[in-house]
């Protein structure tokens, strides 16, 4: 019950909230690059590496953006160099700023507000992820204890984000990021339950590089855990909980993802695969991946 008060408390808006979106179902936190003004073009900085071909300053248009806030590459981001930009996912806050938090007013039409968006960009892209999160904990049955709060939780994030842009820029997150991944590990221990045995808790390990070649991985924690360039071929990752890990170059070939929690799109992105890799219902094999 304490608990839940900490998200009640924390739901009631301090100052009036901003203007709420039309849309309210999931696809609102999918990002719809055609509503969005290139948010994730401008707003972040970037540094010539292998994900980036060039050094980009913050809140500086990358070249390749045109002018109706499209990227002129897109089809060609992998091969051009910008691997970066091909697995980057804003969660949809990029068309909830541009569209509701600003308005419609573009930072070009309106460059007095650009620096003002690029900083609320980065914002409300911590609160999307946040909510992606709890919406992915709440549809699982397994975590039904938790349901109320993580239904308080959803509801005080989303109180959040829809506040003004000057309220936006005002937030401390770092105590309400604290609750809730507090509660969304609470709720990853339910999720995993299932998975008979003791489960490997790696959670926030340092994998880059390991030879992790057909190992049993099922129900284990990889939350926040540097898979950087791991051999996970023929991995056992089924009801694994992934919340954050970096996939980068991790080979998943012929791995079993099945069941696996909070696997976001992107990990996928940035990961290598194939044919044989099993894939949970809700996320799609990626195109660089061989057939």
């Amino acid at each position: 019950m304490a608990r839940m008060k900490e998200f009640t408390a924390l739901s009631q808006p301090r100052e009036p909230a901003g203007s709420v979106p039309e849309d309210t179902g999931p696809d609102r936190l999918q990002a719809d690059c055609a509503r969005c003004f290139g948010l994730c073009c401008v707003a972040p900085a970037f540094s010539a590496s292998a994900d980036f071909a060039i050094d980009k300053p913050a809140g500086q248009p990358c070249p390749n953006l045109q002018p109706g806030f499209r990227c002129g590459i897109h089809d060609d981001l992998r091969r051009r160099g910008f691997r970066g930009c091909a697995v980057y996912d804003c969660f949809g806050a990029g068309q909830r700023v541009s569209q509701v938090t600003f308005g419609g007013r573009d930072w070009r039409q309106a460059p007095y507000a650009a620096q003002q968006m690029f900083e609320v960009f980065a914002v409300m892209r911590q609160l999307h992820e946040l909510l992606w999160y709890l919406g992915e904990a709440l549809n699982s049955r397994r975590a039904g204890p938790l349901h109320d709060e993580l239904k308080l939780a959803i509801e005080a994030t989303e109180r959040m984000a829809g506040r003004g842009a000057e309220a936006l820029l005002e937030l401390d997150l770092r105590v309400h990021r604290d609750k809730a991944g507090a509660l969304l590990r609470r709720a990853s221990q339910l999720m995993r339950a299932g998975v008979p045995g003791q489960k490997a808790n790696h959670a926030g390990a340092d994998l880059a590089g390991a030879r992790l070649r057909g190992a049993s991985l099922r129900g284990a924690s990889l939350n926040g855990a540097c898979l950087i360039g791991a051999d996970l071929t023929g991995a056992d990752l089924r009801a694994a909980d992934l919340a954050g890990a970096d996939f980068r170059d991790a080979d998943l070939s012929g791995a079993d993802l099945t069941g696996s929690i909070f696997l976001v799109q992107s990990q996928l992105d940035a990961a290598k695969g194939d044919a044989s890799t099993k894939l949970p219902p809700s996320r799609t094999r990626p195109a660089h991946w061989p057939p």
